[in-house]
């Protein structure tokens, strides 16, 4: 069997299928989450002034330059983690729409991480502001796991032959 047709022509390639309302919506909520991660990194760093106290609370055997050092780390990491949270929100809804299966197992991986975060998340006192964001964000995450998982949808993701 020749791989390609005896004229000497290659085969015109498939056009990509809409995707089906399912993986639309899931698409939908991964930009909400993408806005919501852009709404969370505004919070934390609006609240930046509070975290010297906090630290200072949280360990009072720290100098004043171990506090801000933590405080400077703290910063970084708000800032590092909100700006990867919303590249791969992004990143994940591009991918999935153009019916990318490694988008929706990857999205489905991460989304079991962040559960697990969440989770010890909770057991910490902290902002109730950021939690509410962070739940938010985590309903957004569960809706577009499930809708990318449903029958419409793996018909979707299967690999398509010319």
């Amino acid at each position: 069997m020749q791989p390609y047709p005896t004229s000497g022509q290659m085969p015109e390639p498939q056009p990509q299928q809409p995707a089906p309302n399912p993986v639309q919506t899931a698409v939908k909520l991964m930009y909400a989450g993408a806005a919501l991660s852009l709404i969370g990194l505004i919070l934390g760093l609006a609240t930046v002034g509070s975290l010297k106290g906090d630290i200072e609370k949280a360990n009072r055997k720290l100098t004043p330059t171990q506090v801000h050092s933590a405080e400077v780390v703290s910063i970084v990491l708000v800032i590092v983690v909100g700006v990867i949270a919303i590249g791969l929100w992004l990143w994940l809804a591009r991918a999935s729409l153009k019916g990318r299966n490694w988008a929706r197992i990857t999205g489905t991986v991460l989304f079991a991480i962040f559960t697990l975060l969440l989770l010890t998340t909770l057991r910490r006192p902290g902002d109730a502001i950021g939690l509410v964001f962070s739940a938010l964000e985590w309903l957004a995450g569960l809706g577009a796991v499930i809708l990318l998982w449903r029958r419409e949808s793996s018909q979707f993701f299967s690999p398509r032959t010319p």
